[in-house]
C-alpha cells in the first residue's frame, strides 16, 4: 500500500485538516476492501467523520488529521488481512475502526508496531481465525495466551465465552492440552426445567447449549461428536467437578455469576498441572436466590492481589452483536447508575 499525504493549515481554533491518498496494488483486493457499493468506506465515513472516495484501486480520505490517520490505519490492517487470504465483512470493518481509534491511546491494547501498524491479537483454529474487534477483546485474548487463570466479566454480546472456547479449541488442536472441559452452574433463570423428561444429559443440555454452539463454530461437528465420545471434550454441570483434579486441560466455567462462594472455591481449586482455567460471567445477571452472594464477585475480590489471576472487564462499548444489543446494555447500565445515585429515581 502506498500513501500520499497533504495537510492544510488550520483555521483559528480548528484542528489540522488532512488529505490522504491510499493506493492498493491488487485491484481485486481493493474492491473487497472498499466493499460492495463502497459500503465499507461509507461506514468509515460514518464512524470517523471523514470523506472517503474510491477511484479504481485508490481511495482519497479527507478530514481532520487524527481521523484520517485512524482511517488509514484501519484500511491498512484490513488490506493485510485480505492479502493473508482472510475474507472481511462489515463487522470486521467495525472492529478495525474501533481498534484504530483505541490505538491512539498507548495505554490500550492493541500494540502499535513501527509506522503506525496495528498488531491485533487473534485466535486461529483449523476452521477459522478470530481477530479482536475491541480493545478489551484484544486484552482478553492476550490474557488467555499468557495466564493460567483468567476472569472475563461483563455484559452479554462481548465475546467472553466465545473467545474462551475458541482459545481452548486452539490449544487442543496444537496439542498444548489433552482435553477441553466446559461447565456451567445449573441454575434456572426463572424457568423450571427440572421436570423435563430424559436422562441426566438431556436435562442439563439446555443449560449448556451456548457452549456447544461455540464449539461447533470452531471445530467441525463430526470432530466435536468424536471428541465428546472419546472424552477429549467434556461438557458438564458444575456439580460434576467436585473431587476432581483437572490437569492437562483447558477448563472454562461459564455463567459464573450464578455460583455460590463455596462452589467457586471448589471449582478454582480443581486447577491441576498444565491446565488453563477461564471463568466468565455477567455480574449484573445473577439468578441466585435473594440475599445469596455471587461466587464470581467474591472470587474477583479475594484474588485481586494474586498476580497469576487476571481479570478483564468488558463494558457496553465492547458488545459486538447487533447494534441494538449495545444500546440495550447501555440503557440498562444507565438505569442501574441512576438507581445507585442518591436522590435520582431510576427510569420507569
Amino acid at each position: 500500500m502506498r500513501t500520499e499525504r497533504s495537510t492544510a493549515a488550520p483555521a483559528s481554533g480548528a484542528s489540522d485538516m488532512a488529505h490522504i491518498v491510499l493506493t492498493f496494488e491488487d485491484n481485486r483486493l481493493a474492491g473487497s476492501l472498499f466493499g460492495q457499493f463502497d459500503e465499507h468506506l461509507a461506514l468509515l465515513e460514518q464512524k470517523l467523520k471523514v470523506d472517503a472516495r474510491a477511484r479504481g484501486n485508490k481511495v482519497e480520505i479527507r478530514g481532520d488529521s487524527a481521523s484520517c490517520e485512524q482511517a488509514r490505519r484501519a484500511l491498512d490492517y484490513l488490506y493485510e488481512r485480505l492479502q493473508a487470504g482472510t475474507e472481511i465483512g462489515i463487522k470486521d470493518v467495525e472492529g478495525a475502526i474501533r481498534m484504530a481509534i483505541a490505538a491512539d491511546d498507548q495505554l490500550y491494547l492493541p500494540t502499535l508496531e513501527k509506522k503506525g501498524r496495528m498488531s491485533l491479537a487473534q485466535i486461529s483454529t483449523r476452521r477459522r481465525t478470530i481477530h479482536a474487534r475491541t480493545p478489551t477483546q484484544d486484552a482478553y485474548m492476550r490474557a488467555l495466551e499468557r495466564s493460567e487463570l483468567v476472569f472475563g466479566v461483563g455484559p452479554a454480546g462481548t465475546g467472553k465465552t466465545y473467545l474462551a472456547v475458541a482459545h481452548a479449541a486452539m490449544l487442543l488442536e496444537r496439542g498444548q492440552v489433552e482435553r477441553i472441559i466446559l461447565s456451567r452452574p445449573a441454575v434456572e433463570a426463572g424457568e423450571r426445567l427440572g421436570f423435563l423428561p430424559g436422562d441426566m444429559k438431556e436435562k442439563v443440555d439446555p443449560y449448556l447449549r451456548p457452549l456447544y454452539d461455540a464449539l461447533y463454530d470452531m471445530i467441525p461437528a463430526e470432530k466435536v461428536e468424536r471428541a465428546l465420545a472419546a472424552g477429549a471434550i467434556e461438557i458438564a454441570p458444575l456439580a460434576f467437578m467436585r473431587g476432581r483434579t483437572l490437569a492437562n486441560a483447558a477448563v472454562i466455567l461459564d455463567e459464573a455469576q450464578n455460583t455460590t462462594t463455596m462452589q467457586m472455591k471448589m471449582f478454582l481449586t480443581r486447577l491441576g498441572e498444565n491446565a488453563r482455567m477461564v471463568v466468565t460471567g455477567d455480574p449484573s445477571q445473577v439468578d441466585l436466590p435473594p440475599g445469596q452472594k455471587s461466587g464470581l464477585a467474591e472470587a474477583m475480590r479475594i484474588l485481586e492481589t494474586v498476580p497469576q489471576a487476571v481479570t478483564v472487564r468488558f463494558a457496553a462499548k465492547d458488545v459486538v452483536r447487533h447494534p441494538l444489543v449495545q444500546a440495550i446494555v447501555e440503557a440498562y447500565e444507565e438505569d442501574a447508575t441512576r438507581a445507585r445515585a442518591p436522590g435520582i429515581p431510576a427510569a420507569r
